[in-house]
């Protein structure tokens, strides 16, 4: 075994993170990365005599570390859990692989099953449509409004499907190819890449917001390597920045109560997945278009379409009229 067997527990981690931020991780992925570390190994520690500081790696065993997720999964939604277990698991496989411990105590530790999340689009038929034709209109009750702005950053969401991290990474060269074959460019979720094809509207829509880009800051304002969505002061749009526009957005069409509660901005993009679903897309087309690393994160969509197009039926009030023509007995 490595001689690395005695150091402390927290040592161990921090190099562990440390290994972990070689690829390139979202930083609020790395940040619960150690937030399960530290919170479950403070559980370790408060079962023995020993500091934190003073755990070793040898004093996680299966035992204690079954202890241990017990007290951390008593208040949590099994999600956390799940998400702690695998953090757990990926930092015992890492000690493995390096020769500091023998072995991986986490399979003999229980984990509730990880449920896979539930699709929240915009509530409503139209909303997108109206979401839309709000952010096009020139508000006077905005200090600095800049309409073709606002369109291109739902427009993008809406008909592309990118996550809030994917938007800020774009550049204005993301978006290239030849008339009738444009595309954007996205940097996806660890690393992978994709290419989302976009269609003749959407295109239309983005070369009006750099225009008038343009117009405001300078053609240099819109260069290959500049940020493609940026604030009204020319500057990259930044997290915060994004989630406060598209939140004023719905504000201003008025249409706060169809957004779900926890999906804001992401209520864009699964938006766009939802309509693939109910136009028919394949699950293994969604999976391509938003970059799952999955085909069951696709398969939800679908699932849920047929879900609501059933209940949908169920609704008629033609098939209520049915009831009582034919004996229930038969058969």
């Amino acid at each position: 075994m490595h001689d690395k067997q005695d150091e402390s527990l927290m040592a161990l981690i921090e190099e562990f993170l440390t290994a972990r931020a070689t690829r390139k991780p979202s930083p609020h992925t790395l940040a619960a990365y150690r937030r399960d570390l530290h919170t479950v190994a403070a559980l370790v520690a408060e079962a023995t005599p020993l500091p934190l500081d003073a755990l070793l790696i040898t004093d996680l065993s299966p035992r204690v570390m079954r202890a241990a997720f017990a007290r951390f999964a008593a208040p949590r939604a099994p999600a956390s859990v799940h998400r702690a277990w695998s953090t757990w698991n990926s930092f015992f496989t890492f000690l493995v692989a390096d020769g500091l411990v023998a072995g991986n105590p986490m399979p003999a530790v229980g984990r509730p099953r990880a449920l896979l999340p539930q699709p929240k689009p915009l509530r409503g038929a139209d909303t997108p449509e109206v979401l839309l034709a709000s952010a096009a209109r020139d508000d006077g009750r905005q200090r600095d409004p800049w309409p073709e702005r606002d369109v291109a950053v739902l427009a993008v969401a809406l008909c592309a499907g990118l996550r809030l991290s994917e938007l800020l990474a774009l550049r204005v060269g993301s978006v290239g190819g030849r008339p009738g074959e444009r595309r954007v460019e996205v940097a996806g979720k660890g690393g992978r890449p994709r290419v989302v094809p976009i269609e003749a509207d959407l295109d239309r829509v983005l070369m009006d917001y750099l225009a008038s880009r343009a117009r405001r800051f300078g053609s240099r304002s819109v260069r290959p390597d500049s940020a493609l969505l940026v604030d009204r002061r020319g500057e990259p749009l930044r997290r915060g920045g994004l989630q406060y526009l598209v939140e004023s957005c719905y504000r201003r069409a008025g249409i706060g109560d169809r957004v779900p509660r926890g999906a804001r901005l992401h209520a864009l993009r699964h938006t766009f997945a939802t309509r693939l679903a109910e136009d028919g897309a394949s699950a293994a087309e969604i999976m391509r278009l938003l970059g799952h690393a999955s085909l069951a994160s696709s398969q939800t969509y679908i699932e849920v379409t047929a879900g609501q197009q059933r209940d949908a039926v169920r609704a008629n009030r033609t098939n209520r009229a049915l009831a009582g023509l034919v004996p229930t007995d038969l058969g």
